[in-house]
């Protein structure tokens, strides 16, 4: 289990906190406005009603212990800039944001936020490419219970067969690609031979809980 914080319970805060507690992580969810936060009480750990323009609010939270700060609040860049400066100098070691255009992100960037998101940018090209450029995994039906998931390996995965892993039979999950970061190539269902090295990709497929546990043994990516 890991800790998450989410700062801004707008659509794309409110859908990130949710799905990082229904992963089975300890999720605070931090907003100015009070309803947002009553809106999400059920879906996180905790949800604190907090101006996180105010450093010394920010530092009751213990945000520097946590595995990960998601910054998404609306659309003042200069609210987005400030926090993700507040949270450089309280020492939380990774800041997701989302930024509002490129030069936002330049900035936040420099500022030193570990992943830059642009949300409407991301799903135009991803469903444009999907479009245009299909491939398997868009065409793969997935139930409720089931997840697909891009993770990389566990260090105990590392020089180490897909035969000798086993996964089916330890974690009921199955290896259904492999990307290979170092050559950009992709290997599509693997063979039982295939060691694991540190920079792949592994594309995984599996029930909701069996996919959790695999995550939850820490990886590389």
């Amino acid at each position: 289990m890991k800790r998450f914080a989410v700062i801004g319970l707008g659509n794309f805060g409110f859908h990130a906190a949710k799905t990082l507690y229904e992963d089975g992580h300890e999720v605070v969810a931090i907003d100015i406005d009070k309803l947002t936060v009553q809106a999400i009480d059920n879906f996180c750990t905790e949800a604190v009603v907090l101006d996180a323009n105010n450093k010394d609010s920010l530092l009751t939270l213990g945000l520097d212990n946590m595995h990960g700060v998601v910054v998404a609040v609306g659309t003042k860049i200069s609210t987005s800039i400030l926090i993700c400066l507040y949270l450089q100098q309280i020492g939380v070691k990774n800041v997701i944001i989302k930024a509002l255009d490129e030069d936002h992100g330049k900035i936040l960037e420099r500022l030193g936020a570990t992943k830059i998101i642009h949300p409407e940018r991301d799903m135009a090209i991803r469903v444009s490419r999907g479009l245009s450029r299909p491939n398997v995994l868009d065409f793969i039906p997935l139930t409720k219970d089931f997840d697909l998931i891009q993770i990389g390996p566990a260090k105990e995965f590392i020089n180490k067969s897909l035969r000798d892993l086993n996964l089916k039979a330890k974690f009921d999950v199955y290896v259904i690609a492999i990307k290979q970061m170092n050559t950009g190539k992709s290997i599509l269902v693997p063979s039982a031979s295939y060691v694991i090295k540190k920079n792949d990709t592994l594309i995984m497929i599996g029930k909701s809980k069996h996919i959790r546990r695999v995550k939850n043994l820490g990886h590389l990516a």
